[in-house]
Order: structure tokens, then sequence, then C-alpha cells
């Protein structure tokens, strides 16, 4: 079992700046490849930035330029560094990690993004 712990969300200005954490709590030695999804109220949830199995990572159109994701091996955590933030960047964003072939999730942390 793979245990997902998000935090860093909440409430910031246009143009403003988070950081979310997503650390493993259990299971890290599995992982294969970990990523970032969101979902926005009424949308479906989608890809914000993920690593690959190879180490390369992959980003939405949308967030392009703007979000950065990274990982501290040594602490079993992968980061979302979101700048310029935009009200529709405002969703639950999850953090997701393949592992025994399957996928996990964690609980999710609210954005919102507004004046």
């Amino acid at each position: 079992q793979v245990q997902l712990v998000e935090s860093g969300g909440g409430l910031v200005q246009p143009g403003g700046s988070l950081r979310l954490s997503c650390a493993t709590s259990r299971g890290a030695s599995s992982i294969r490849y970990m990523g970032w999804y969101r979902q926005a109220p009424g949308k479906q949830r989608e890809l914000v930035a993920t690593f690959t199995l190879g180490g390369t990572t992959i980003y939405s159109d949308s967030v392009k330029g703007r979000f950065t994701i990274s990982r501290d091996v040594s602490k079993n955590t992968v980061y979302l560094q979101m700048n310029s933030l935009k009200p529709e960047d405002t969703a639950v964003y999850y953090c997701n990690a393949f592992a025994n072939a399957q996928l996990y999730w964690g609980q999710g942390t609210q954005v919102t993004v507004s004046s």
C-alpha cells in the first residue's frame, strides 16, 4: 500500500504563488513515478504535471511556464510550485503515484485563486 498526503493549498490572489507538497508516508520504495492532477467544480480530473517512468516531466499546456514539478527523493516528497496563478487554476489538487501496477491518490488539497 502507498499512502500520499498533500499539503500547501489555500487561498491566493491572482498572480500569486503557492507550493504544494505530496509526502509518501508508506510504500515509497515501490513507487515508479508521481504526478499532480486537479479537478475543478463540474469538470473532470485533469493532468497538471507528472514525472514519467523515465524521469522526464510532462505539463499540461495550461500550466506550462507557470508551474514546476520537482521531487526530493531523500524525503519521498514531490512538489508543485505554482506561480502566476489565475482564477481558472482554482481546483482540488491531487497527487498520484504509480506503484505495484496501480495508481494511488492522495486526499486532495484545495487551491482557490481569487481577489
